[in-house]
């Protein structure tokens, strides 16, 4: 890759980890399309977005749990199947064209979901229900971490409308529970992918102050405001252009 289009990525990667931190979440969905659109190897993509993710759902894990939004009680059944099957899915080396395709209906699923957001969709949501029953978030925690292993992604983007449309959090809480969700996934996840001998880019450094900065930015936005919906139905777009594309290549 050559040092302008390393700039390109990285600026994009800035930019994409700034919208999501102000929800929640860590990025994955979005580094991963870009990438896509890139046309970055699958070898590479998965660990770089894992361990992108990692960085990001860092700092938002500790910004939403000092404002006091992260529920821990709701949080443990999810993360308890969640983690071992990320990191079995990421041991999981798919063959390319089966990965364009489940990445694709990831990314089209996410278009989907920020769509819906930037509508308003959870505004007409009901006041959220404190109680989450305890085996459907098992069974979701298990489904939502295998998918996260395989693709490279923290689970976040299949968490959140969950959460959302079954009134068990509200916006703000639902990023406090999503945040300290995606790390462990992605934690396990990216075990699971170097295990299989996964390889990361030699200017991940970089990356990684890109989207440390974004997040930054995108955390203090999130705690006071929902994000501009422009840029909302901006990413929903390139979701879905990306994943129409690796659907259509598969």
């Amino acid at each position: 890759m050559s040092i302008p289009e390393f700039i390109i990525l990285a600026g994009a990667f800035f930019c994409v980890a700034a919208l999501y931190s102000s929800v929640g979440h860590a990025g994955a969905s979005g580094y991963l399309a870009i990438m896509a659109l890139m046309g970055m190897a699958p070898v590479t993509m998965r660990p770089t977005a894992l361990a992108l993710n990692l960085v990001v759902a860092t700092l938002a894990t500790w910004r939403f749990w000092r404002a006091g939004w992260t529920k821990w009680s709701s949080l443990w059944p999810f993360i308890a199947t969640s983690v071992p099957l990320a990191f079995i899915g990421g041991r999981v080396h798919l063959p390319v064209s089966g990965y364009r395709a489940l990445l694709g209906f990831v990314l089209v699923s996410s278009a989907a979901v920020l769509a819906w957001r930037a509508s308003g969709g959870e505004r007409h949501l009901g006041e959220p229900q404190p109680r989450i029953p305890r085996l459907v978030a098992l069974g979701a925690g298990a489904i939502i971490g295998a998918l996260s292993g395989l693709t490279g992604t923290g689970g976040g983007i299949f968490l959140s409308p969950l959460l959302l449309l079954a009134g068990w959090a509200g916006p703000r809480g639902t990023a406090g529970i999503s945040a300290p969700f995606i790390w462990v996934n992605s934690f396990a996840g990216l075990l699971g992918v170097q295990w299989a001998s996964g390889s990361l880019p030699a200017g991940l450094p970089w990356l990684v102050a890109a989207v440390l900065a974004g997040a930054w930015i995108g955390t203090a936005l999130g705690l006071h405001r929902l994000p501009p919906r422009a840029l909302l139905w901006a990413l929903s777009a390139v979701l879905l252009i990306a994943g129409g594309k690796l659907i259509l290549s598969a």
